[in-house]
């Protein structure tokens, strides 16, 4: 049974020493816990920061295994400050191919949830291999979590399949440029409303020319209202902005079920002909 709780979500602009943008990261995370939250979530490939020019190098130069040392070191933020902790995504390193992966651990520092990027965005396919999962489980006092990363979000194969996994909540890490404000602002209250899922998601802010990023982290209701947003469009944003918002998950998605269970459950009669 998913219940209420407060989250917390970051984002900042990554600059190119992973050693400062972790110990942000990790400042990010007791400020949150301080906060009381519950919940915390970091942006998309915070450790190397998203420049489009250098993002192979970029994102080789900090690659690691999923239990490389700076996922240990996410790890044990977790569990200090026993919050459920989605540590953005970082560049796994598996069998000498990378991957943008998500990670989410638990209060006592466990890994809970691990998604690999499945659709990769502009020059992405030249850095990293696609993921092809759809990830989802239950966590305790959160409920049934989806996750996906930035640009999988924006196709609606990847809401629809989380809500027939059962996600009532996404979580959503982003590096969604600036550039790209209509469709963050069109897309994701549709697809909060469409499948009756919470989606919140963190996204990094600040940076120059076709690689500013947008911040507007927020979190979006299963009715597609935007119950809380952080700033927007900004050059440099050194220290983390939060975001803390205390969520009446269960309510909303009642009232979220009581009026899109149809739509959910029934096929569009053209879709089934096209598929038999």
């Amino acid at each position: 049974m998913t219940g209420d709780f407060r989250a917390g979500l970051a984002q900042w602009t990554p600059g190119r020493d992973p050693d400062v943008n972790l110990r942000k990261a990790e400042a990010a995370l007791r400020e949150l816990a301080r906060r009381g939250c519950q919940l915390a979530v970091l942006p998309e490939l915070w450790l190397c920061g998203y420049r489009t020019a250098t993002l192979g190098a970029d994102a080789r130069a900090v690659a690691e295994p999923a239990d490389g040392p700076v996922q240990q070191r996410l790890a044990a933020a977790a569990r200090a400050t026993a919050m459920i902790v989605c540590a953005g995504s970082f560049p796994e390193l598996d069998g000498g191919q990378l991957y943008n992966t998500a990670v989410v651990y638990g209060p006592d520092g466990e890994p809970l949830l691990r998604h690999r990027k499945a659709f990769l965005y502009g020059t992405e396919p030249e850095v990293f291999r696609p993921g092809n999962a759809v990830t989802a489980g239950d966590i305790a006092g959160i409920g049934r979590v989806g996750l996906c990363v930035c640009f999988d979000g924006d196709f609606p194969e990847t809401a629809r399949s989380l809500r027939a996994a059962g996600a009532d909540i996404v979580l959503h890490p982003s590096a969604y440029e600036s550039a790209a404000e209509n469709w963050w602002d069109t897309i994701y209250p549709a697809q909060a409303l469409c499948n009756g899922q919470w989606w919140i998601s963190a996204n990094q802010h600040g940076g120059s020319g076709a690689d500013r990023m947008l911040g507007g982290s927020r979190i979006i209701a299963p009715d597609g209202r935007t119950v809380a947003a952080a700033p927007r469009h900004r050059e440099l944003v050194s220290a983390p902005e939060l975001l803390v918002t205390d969520l009446a998950v269960g309510d909303e998605l009642t009232a979220a079920a009581a009026t899109n269970r149809v739509l959910w459950s029934t096929p569009h009669r053209g879709t089934e002909a096209a598929t038999t």
